[in-house]
C-alpha cells in the first residue's frame, strides 16, 4: 500500500472535518474536476461522519463550499473499491495484476446498481478510480 502524503493544507481541511463532524478522517481528496472533497474516515467512522439525516456532512460541506464525499478505509484494494463504489451492491471485485506492473480492478455490480456505480457523468467510478490509485496503487477500475 502505497504511503499517502498530506501537504498542510490538507492537514487542515482533516482538522476542520474532524471538528465538524467528531469523525477521525486520515486523508482528503481534492477532486477539482468533480467539484467535491473527498475525505477518507478510519473503520466504524462512517456513520459519525455522515450524521444523523446527513447533518455533519452537510454542515462540513456549508463549511467548505463544496460538495463532500466520505469514504471509509479497508485493509484490502478489493473492499476498499468496494466502500468506494457505494452505496451500489458490488458482488464482486477482481483484481488483475499486469506483467507491465499495473493492476486493475474488474467490478461487478448488481444489474440494477450499475448506474449508481458508474454515477451521474461518472463521478462514483472517478472517485473509485481516484481513491484506488492513492491508496493501493491500483491503476484502474472498471465495471463488468
Amino acid at each position: 500500500m502505497p504511503r499517502v502524503r498530506l501537504s498542510m493544507d490538507d492537514m487542515a481541511l482533516i482538522a476542520t472535518f474532524e471538528r465538524i463532524t467528531g469523525a477521525s478522517a486520515m486523508d482528503v481528496v481534492r477532486d477539482d474536476e468533480g467539484d467535491r472533497l473527498i475525505f477518507i474516515v478510519r473503520p466504524k467512522q462512517l456513520g459519525k461522519a455522515i450524521g444523523r439525516g446527513g447533518a455533519n456532512v452537510k454542515a462540513a460541506a456549508d463549511v467548505f463550499g463544496r460538495p463532500i464525499d466520505i469514504v471509509e478505509i479497508a485493509e484490502t484494494a478489493e473492499e476498499f473499491v468496494k466502500k468506494a463504489l457505494a452505496p451500489a451492491r458490488v458482488e464482486q471485485v477482481k483484481l488483475v495484476r499486469h506483467k507491465n506492473g499495473n493492476t486493475i480492478a474488474t467490478v461487478t455490480v448488481k444489474q440494477a446498481d450499475r448506474g449508481i456505480a458508474i454515477g451521474r457523468e461518472g463521478r462514483n467510478i472517478a472517485r473509485a478510480r481516484i481513491l484506488a490509485k492513492r491508496h493501493f496503487d491500483v491503476t484502474n477500475v472498471t465495471i463488468a
